[in-house]
């Protein structure tokens, strides 16, 4: 397996830490040209990627059959929907292929694992528990808006009944309005610690309270960039997951790479 090679070799890492790294203003381009330059990498490098996209929809597909219990039918939509909150961990090794072709390289599927080896693996630990603990956040607030705005109803006993139950009473109306105005509120927490935090981390021999800092950083400093990302990345997944979860094979990987290359835009060498 080849020698994992970051762009800050020799770089000390107190050096590196002494401050947050240069956040620049981008427009709105930025988002579009990160889409077309992941879109490339993708087609560069189609099948190397296809182990790391098919995770994600089999996973899914196995907890919407683990949920189809009428106990947890409620959260079978923030179950499939809350694995975009852990996307960004999961697509690391994607972030690595796009790196190493930015360095002129021509990656193979194994390099994608090269992240094991980065100098900031403990940071990307760190980050992918936090993830992990805002996903299990979101399920437990999740069920608390259904157990209240549900309150007194008999459980549903299909999932037909569930759907009829959210669309056609009041109270599955405003579980949907209130469900999902909190999930956007959960996204955008993700979107914020996270847009820049990993592509860092495999970037520069930061901290995690660095990465965790630009990314904020980022955000304030760009906000309609990075608000228009984050609505794209949103449509992208749900129109993908529409035909079973198999779009996601190509949406996942693409995604990945585009968020490397809008990180490039907005963190410059």
């Amino acid at each position: 397996m080849p020698r994992y090679s970051p762009s800050y070799a020799g770089q000390p890492l107190a050096q590196a830490q002494a401050g947050l790294p240069k956040v620049r203003h981008v427009g709105t381009d930025a988002v579009w040209r990160a889409l077309a330059l992941g879109w490339r990498d993708f087609q560069a490098n189609p099948t190397q990627l296809i182990f790391l996209a098919i995770i994600y929809p089999v996973i899914g597909l196995i907890a919407a059959g683990a949920a189809a219990g009428r106990d947890m039918m409620p959260i079978i939509w923030p179950l499939l929907s809350g694995f975009a909150l852990v996307g960004p961990f999961a697509a690391l090794g994607i972030y690595e292929l796009s790196r190493r072709r930015e360095a002129g390289q021509d990656p193979s599927w194994v390099d994608a694992f090269a992240v094991l080896r980065s100098p900031s693996i403990s940071s990307i630990l760190a980050l992918g528990v936090m993830l992990l603990a805002i996903f299990v956040a979101w399920l437990f607030t999740a069920r608390a808006i259904y157990d209240t705005t549900f309150a007194g109803m008999p459980p549903a006993a299909s999932i037909g009944e569930f759907l009829r139950q959210v669309l056609e009473t009041s109270a599955g109306w405003r579980l949907a309005i209130l469900g999902n105005l909190t999930g956007l509120v959960f996204a955008a927490v993700v979107l914020s610690l996270t847009v820049i935090s990993f592509p860092l981390l495999l970037d520069r021999p930061v901290g995690a309270g660095v990465a965790l800092r630009t990314s904020l950083q980022a955000v304030v400093t760009n906000p309609l960039p990075m608000a228009l990302w984050g609505l794209t990345v949103a449509v992208i997944l749900v129109v993908a997951s529409i035909p079973v979860f198999v779009g996601l094979a190509v949406a996942v990987p693409v995604l990945g790479h585009a968020t490397w290359h809008l990180y490039r835009a907005v963190v410059p060498h």
